[in-house]
């Protein structure tokens, strides 16, 4: 499985469909890395490491202001690191 990839099996030894596709992508602003899965242009998933939400300079500025991480919805400079790495063909729209 390549770098950055994983999947989990089931009970009964399958494959998890929804750990699927997932890839490391770095933030185009701060370099953070989380894993990324495209489903379609509406469905993204991101996985966050407790380290990725700390090294998150968007994340940072909004704590910083007050804001509790898990209360964040989303960085927006990493949905724009998304989008670009899907233009640029670095990041697969792989429906599930």
């Amino acid at each position: 499985m390549p770098e950055g990839q994983h999947a989990a099996s089931t009970a009964n030894g399958r494959r998890d469909e929804r750990d699927a596709g997932f890839q490391r992508l770095g933030c185009d602003r701060c370099g953070v890395a989380v894993l990324v899965a495209k489903f379609s242009a509406q469905h993204t998933s991101v996985q966050w490491s407790q380290a990725s939400v700390r090294a998150c300079a968007e994340f940072g500025a909004r704590l910083a202001a007050g804001e509790q991480t898990a209360l964040i919805d989303s960085c927006a400079s990493l949905r724009e690191s998304i989008d670009r790495a899907v233009l640029r063909g670095s990041l697969e729209v792989s429906p599930p």
